[in-house]
């Protein structure tokens, strides 16, 4: 009987987790081999190179883009891709906006997926702008760190520039 219970248990488990995973796949933040789905209904590219983190961006942004074009919609769909602040100003008398990612330094790494989207729900006669946050002079004189501490964390100027 014990046999027969253990082996009974160790197929619940086993149905337990296939169920679990599954549920997994009806959220985008959470699917993995369900993207593939996510994807295809939303007529978005499938590029299996891409990490999935990425590709949920992309799924997200999808979604969050649909409706009336406002600041609060490219917000929604900026933070999809950054995972991070961002702000959004009109500058009506130019027909543009500008995008600033606050939250992030340096180039997101998938700008050139949000870059597809936001032209996919933006008006044809608006210009976008992109803005990025790097390290400034004044942040760095804040920190007061010393030349010799500064060497230490042997940063390039690459890194230097998203240093926090």
């Amino acid at each position: 009987m014990r046999a027969d219970a253990e082996t009974k248990g160790r197929e619940m488990d086993l149905l337990y987790a296939a169920l679990n995973e599954t549920l997994d796949q009806f959220f985008v933040r959470t699917a993995t081999w369900g993207l593939d789905i996510w994807e295809r209904e939303l007529d978005i590219a499938f590029d299996p190179d891409k990490p999935l983190d990425q590709r949920r961006s992309v799924v997200e942004s999808k979604l969050r883009g649909g409706g009336v074009f406002s600041g609060s919609m490219v917000r929604n769909v900026a933070a999809a891709y950054d995972q991070g602040e961002v702000s959004v100003r009109f500058k009506p008398e130019q027909w543009s906006f500008t995008i600033t990612f606050v939250g992030t330094r340096g180039l997101p790494p998938n700008l050139d997926d949000l870059k597809a989207a936001i032209e996919a729900i933006k008006p044809a006669h608006l210009a976008v702008e992109y803005a990025f946050t790097y390290l400034r002079w004044d942040e760095l004189d804040a920190k007061n760190i010393t030349w010799d501490r500064f060497d230490t964390l042997q940063k390039n100027w690459d890194e230097l520039e998203v240093w926090k």
